[in-house]
């Protein structure tokens, strides 16, 4: 089952927490319990995905994406995920997970996002994700220009265009 109460903790926590930019990383602290480990008392490697989720909530909510996500009536969607695996969560161990936007495409978002214990990284991800209207993606130059504030310029680099590039080249039933 979806973890719907620590996604509204998360959303709660974020919004009392110090706003942000879109070249910032966000930090959510976070702790494996019963419902995130496997057989072997670790964090499930779906689990990596969902506190990652709650990474991403937590960096639209003090950014002010999600803000503008619900005034123009837009979703978000993850369209595709590159995931690495490292180092074990076992249970009740305290560990982050870091959001930070590192390029777009012009139709897609890119996050980087990480779980760290202390300072040694437990897993990656390169996240491909846009926001949703009735009628498609929404274009990422119409997303910025709704954000209404300075924004970075996010060079592609050349490793997330080799994956663009070899997701590219996948076959798709």
């Amino acid at each position: 089952m979806y973890p719907y109460i620590k996604l509204i903790a998360t959303l709660f926590r974020a919004k009392n927490s110090r706003q942000m930019n879109l070249d910032e990383k966000s930090v959510l602290n976070c702790r494996a319990g019963l419902t995130d480990i496997d057989v072997f008392v670790e964090l499930n490697n779906a689990r990596h995905l969902t506190y990652m989720e709650f990474g991403r909530w937590d960096f639209a909510q003090r950014t002010g994406l999600l803000s503008i996500m619900r005034k123009n009536k837009w979703a978000f969607a993850v369209g595709g995920a590159s995931v690495r695996y490292r180092r074990r969560i076992a249970f009740w161990k305290k560990f982050t997970v870091t959001t930070q936007v590192i390029c777009h495409d012009g139709r897609w978002f890119y996050f980087l996002q990480e779980t760290h214990i202390q300072d040694k990284i437990c897993s990656s991800a390169l996240i491909k994700a846009a926001f949703t209207s009735k009628q498609g993606l929404v274009p990422v130059t119409e997303v910025l220009a709704a954000y209404d504030k300075p924004t970075p310029n996010f060079d592609v680099p050349d490793w997330v265009n080799a994956w663009i590039d070899a997701e590219s080249q996948r076959p798709w039933p």
